[in-house]
């Protein structure tokens, strides 16, 4: 992985949440390095030859690898949500939300749910178990009822980035538990313990 996370026992649960094609949802606050930790995870996926597409308003995400197929949009003059429900009809492998901010976050979360694994995207939180509620806010820009059940079915893993700048790093590597009986969310579960890593530096 191009971008240090290190703990290496994080950086090769990552790789292997790729392989595996789990949905990714990497959280943080402003200047966390959740686009560069994106662009390692995107380095990656270019190895396994898959047909990406990845949809942002903002062109941050770096795909550089000549294995990656790339298909890329602007949603200047079209909801980001739309472009989501459009490129279903390119027949992605894997669906990318550089960061998802707005009622998109149900569409992607559908997308990803009904045969699009192994999905990508940012989203700005305090916390990996604030990330969930922050997606409910989103979704509830768009629906009055929002589907905990799709949430918890969609996303695998939650990355929490915590510092800024020089100090920021990789705190949390968490599966996505479930729902309990009562339809609250199960904490989520760390795959290791806290990193004193740091993400190093950008790719070059």
């Amino acid at each position: 992985m191009s971008a240090r996370i290190h703990d290496p026992l994080q950086a090769e649960a990552l790789k292997h949440a790729i392989r595996e094609r789990k949905n990714i949802v990497v959280v943080g606050g402003t200047s966390s390095g959740k686009t560069t930790l994106l662009n390692a995870l995107l380095a990656e996926i270019a190895d396994a030859g898959d047909r990406v597409v990845l949809l942002e308003d903002t062109r941050r995400a770096a795909m550089r690898r000549p294995g990656l197929c790339r298909a890329a949009y602007q949603a200047r003059h079209r909801e980001l949500a739309d472009l989501v429900r459009s490129t279903l009809r390119l027949r992605p492998d894997r669906i990318i939300v550089g960061e998802v901010a707005r009622p998109e976050a149900l569409d992607m979360l559908k997308a990803w749910n009904t045969g699009h694994p192994g999905g990508l995207t940012t989203v700005h939180a305090n916390s990996a178990a604030s990330a969930l509620l922050r997606l409910e806010q989103l979704i509830q820009e768009a629906v009055v009822t929002v589907p905990r059940d799709l949430i918890v079915q969609a996303i695998d893993i939650v990355v929490f980035l915590g510092g800024r700048g020089s100090n920021r790093r990789v705190e949390t590597v968490a599966e996505v538990s479930g729902l309990d009986s009562v339809g609250n969310y199960i904490p989520s579960r760390s795959v290791f313990p806290p990193s004193p890593g740091r993400i190093v530096r950008e790719q070059r």
